[in-house]
């Protein structure tokens, strides 16, 4: 159903794929962090605190759950010590690429300099 099609209909955003989709992909830091897993495969948690850079570990730690409880980050333990966690994305998280990728394309296209 297109977004035109909710026109009219629409008591709560949060029900329709639109609001779906905002909660999972929403926020400063998911769509960052969907991008860096899909450009590393695989990345372990400090590396992603190290290449975002201006996030908290605390903050980093929650987007993560998120996006592992949306279905869209697999995290890896590993039974080591020291512990040794790794994210990767799913295949539903890795469905999301065309769109960002659409969403960068924008950007490009309408940023100002």
């Amino acid at each position: 159903m297109s977004m035109a099609e909710y026109h009219g209909k629409i008591k709560n955003i949060q029900d329709t794929p639109f609001g779906y989709t905002l909660s999972v992909i929403g926020g400063k830091w998911k769509m960052v962090i969907i991008y860096l897993l899909s450009e590393n495969q695989t990345v372990r948690f400090n590396e992603l605190k190290r290449q975002i850079g201006a996030i908290t570990y605390k903050t980093l730690s929650s987007q993560l759950k998120e996006l592992e409880a949306d279905g869209i980050v697999k995290r890896e333990e590993y039974p080591q010590i020291p512990p040794k966690v790794e994210y990767s994305l799913t295949v539903k998280g890795t469905s999301l690429l065309p769109g960002l990728e659409e969403l960068c394309e924008w950007g490009v296209k309408n940023q100002t300099m």
